[in-house]
């Protein structure tokens, strides 16, 4: 490894000092053996210079880890594959609906609701102990879009009017208590604060600390099938437009492979990846 630091370019343009030890933390979230991990590095060292882009790093160590383990790869690829689920925000919509029904809220994707002023169509509404949350989704195709607090503001704005309408109602069976807003990238700092002095629950790739996107997917195994690498990126694109965005809906979806004229093998090569990395043993 060189001994002199090396200056990496992030999405945002900016310079940044790489950090191997960054490196190696992110490699061992995926699963990665201590062995694996310190091969990469020592393979991955002597290839870096001054001005290398964190993609074209985050490129070399996956080739390296899909060498040597495809489920840790997959996971890995994980921020990467979110991206790949656009160019429209429905699959992350999907994606996070799904979250929220593992956490136990009754979910709706794509719900048109009439405020005191106007009509809105709301992302995602979530039920959950008598009271009803409106969650509004930002996706971004890459890391350098971020969520301003522009963003918050506009949410919050079309919350109330919706909340205004809903709790008026005298037909109303649940109380709409809170407004929600979610990004697959981050919020600058302007717009957690907002956030937090309007009441609004905020949730990025990794906000709240320990309790992000990142980490809930990880936790209920919620991963999208452009994790897959037995996956090519036309057959990903072709299984979201038929509705498949969740590794997890892969195994039950065998009708649907075939409709797309996947071989006997390809569909047991693809089931097998999806079940290990769901953690799913078939009976």
């Amino acid at each position: 490894m060189n001994e002199a630091p090396i200056y990496i370019k992030k999405y945002s343009g900016e310079l940044e000092q790489f950090s191997f030890e960054k490196l190696k933390k992110s490699l061992q979230r995926s699963g990665a053996s201590n062995d694996i991990t310190n091969s990469i590095i020592k393979t991955l060292g002597p290839q870096l210079y001054d001005g290398i882009s964190s993609k074209e790093i985050y490129k070399k160590a996956f080739r390296l880890l899909k060498k040597s383990n495809s489920i840790c790869a997959s996971k890995y690829s994980l921020k990467e594959a979110i991206y790949d689920l656009g160019p429209t925000g429905y699959p992350f919509e999907r994606l996070v609906g799904a979250i929220l029904k593992n956490k136990g809220y009754k979910t709706q994707v794509g719900r048109v609701l009439k405020g005191e002023c106007v009509t809105h169509e709301i992302d995602v509404l979530a039920e959950k102990d008598g009271n009803t949350f409106t969650i509004e989704c930002k996706f971004h195709s890459n890391g350098k879009t971020v969520s301003n607090v522009k963003i918050p503001l506009y949410i919050n704005s079309r919350f109330l009017d919706v909340q205004k309408m809903w709790n008026a109602s005298p037909n109303k069976t649940t109380y709409l208590k809170q407004g929600w807003v979610v990004t697959n990238t981050r919020f600058t700092e302007d717009a957690l604060n907002y956030g937090k002095c309007a009441g609004l629950v905020l949730l990025s790739w990794n906000y709240p600390e320990d309790n992000g996107i990142s980490k809930n997917i990880d936790q209920y195994r919620l991963y999208p099938i452009t994790t897959l690498t037995s996956l090519t990126k036309r057959e990903k694109e072709l299984l979201i437009k038929k509705d498949i965005i969740l590794t997890q809906e892969l195994l039950f979806a065998t009708d649907v492979l075939k409709q797309l004229h996947f071989s006997t093998t390809k569909i047991e090569k693809v089931l097998s990846e999806a079940q290990k990395l769901c953690d799913i043993h078939p009976s």
